[in-house]
C-alpha cells in the first residue's frame, strides 16, 4: 500500500528514516549500487520528496504505528 512521505528523522545509526502518513517509519538510504536515492543526501532534495508515495509493507502486515522521535 502507497502512503505519502510526511517528514524525516534520523535512527541511531545516523541513517535517514522517512516518517509516513500512516504512522509507519521506512529507511530511504543512499547506498549504490543496491539503493539509488541521491535526493535523501540534502535538506532540499528530502523537502522535494515530500508527498511521494513509498511503498509500505507494514500496512500490508496490519502492523502497529512506529514510535518516531
Amino acid at each position: 500500500m502507497k502512503q505519502p512521505i510526511t517528514g524525516y528523522h534520523k535512527d541511531e545509526e545516523d541513517h535517514w528514516v522517512a516518517q509516513l502518513a500512516c504512522g509507519h517509519n521506512q529507511h530511504v538510504r543512499h547506498t549504490p549500487p543496491w539503493v539509488n536515492r541521491p535526493w535523501v543526501t540534502t535538506a532540499q532534495g528530502r523537502a522535494s520528496m515530500l508527498g511521494f508515495e513509498l511503498e509500505c509493507l507494514k500496512c500490508e502486515e496490519g502492523a502497529p504505528p512506529d514510535d518516531r522521535p
